[in-house]
């Protein structure tokens, strides 16, 4: 079982859940809620997944906040 790291933003606008897993191109859904999210999300990693093997060449560190001005 392989453990990915998703970023999750909540779009003000929308009022959905937007999340990707950085350095997967295609990895990325939203969902109302965040558990529809996670679910969207394993669909889709789950379907790319299936197309090819990816090799990930980094390891998630963390966030960091940026205050500017």
């Amino acid at each position: 079982m392989k453990t990915l790291t998703a970023i999750v933003e909540r779009d003000l606008h929308t009022k959905l859940y937007v999340g990707y897993v950085p350095r997967f191109p295609g990895a990325h859904s939203q969902g109302e809620t965040l558990d529809e999210l996670q679910e969207n999300l394993r669909e889709v990693i789950e379907m790319l997944l299936e197309d090819e093997e990816i090799t990930f060449e980094a390891e998630f560190v963390g966030t960091q906040q940026i205050a500017i001005g």
